[in-house]
């Protein structure tokens, strides 16, 4: 058992509240726990100016931020320059949400997923990437419905969650006390069917085994199944 009285392979409470915002096309509150993201999709019909204006596919963008009261001790906003660590986690979710989209479907468009961390405690980043899956569907449905899609550029749900080894044991979807006495540290991106986006697993200190490996992929595949089947 856990401090939280989980066992091993289980996860926190989650919950999806979907249309939270009222202007954002696709828009849902993330809960994990404790962790509490609010994640919104929206469109802007152009591309990047580094993509060619002639392109044949369109592109997804993501920002994240860590709101200032979202940690125990305030952090600042990034006004000016972003940290290393959220121009990461900014990547991860774009490179996520590119993976289970078809681009060429959204020629001329851009897809743009804003991720703020209202409440953190653990997980912000694989709660951000199920959460905007969510919005992100909702947002589809919506300019499917309306004619500026005309056909469905989603190629299959992903899911996210975080794993590691906690006092020599395999654990999935940790909390903040257990992912920062990890000695491995795993954040995981798959999609419904398995296959893998997104496999960051690092040993702290002493490096582990290919069993424990495989322990934590099967851990987080069942997780994000089961995530998946909460959309």
């Amino acid at each position: 058992m856990r401090a939280d009285g989980r066992k091993n392979d289980e996860l926190r409470q989650i919950k999806f509240t979907k249309n939270y915002t009222k202007h954002a096309l696709g828009s849902v509150l993330v809960e994990f726990g404790d962790t509490k993201v609010l994640v919104c999709a929206n469109i802007e019909n152009t591309i990047p100016k580094w993509m060619d204006k002639d392109s044949e596919r369109g592109w997804l963008s993501a920002e994240y931020s860590l709101l200032p009261q979202s940690t125990s001790t305030r952090c600042q906003r990034e006004r000016t320059k972003i940290s290393g660590r959220t121009q990461e986690i900014q990547r991860l979710i774009g490179r996520s949400m590119r993976a289970c989209i078809d681009l060429k479907k959204i020629k001329g468009m851009t897809f743009i997923i804003d991720a703020d961390v209202i409440q953190a405690d653990g997980g912000t980043r694989t709660a951000s990437i199920c959460g905007a899956f969510v919005a992100l569907k909702d947002m589809v449905d919506k300019l499917l419905d309306v004619g500026t899609l005309n056909q469905n550029p989603i190629i299959e749900p992903i899911g996210a969650i975080s794993a590691g080894i906690v006092d020599n044991s395999v654990m999935v979807d940790l909390c903040y006390s257990e992912d920062s006495n990890a000695q491995v540290d795993s954040n995981i991106v798959l999609t419904k069917s398995g296959k893998i986006i997104e496999f960051q697993t690092t040993a702290e200190g002493t490096p582990f085994e290919k069993s424990q490996l495989d322990e934590i992929y099967n851990f987080a595949n069942q997780a994000i199944q089961k995530i998946i089947s909460l959309y």
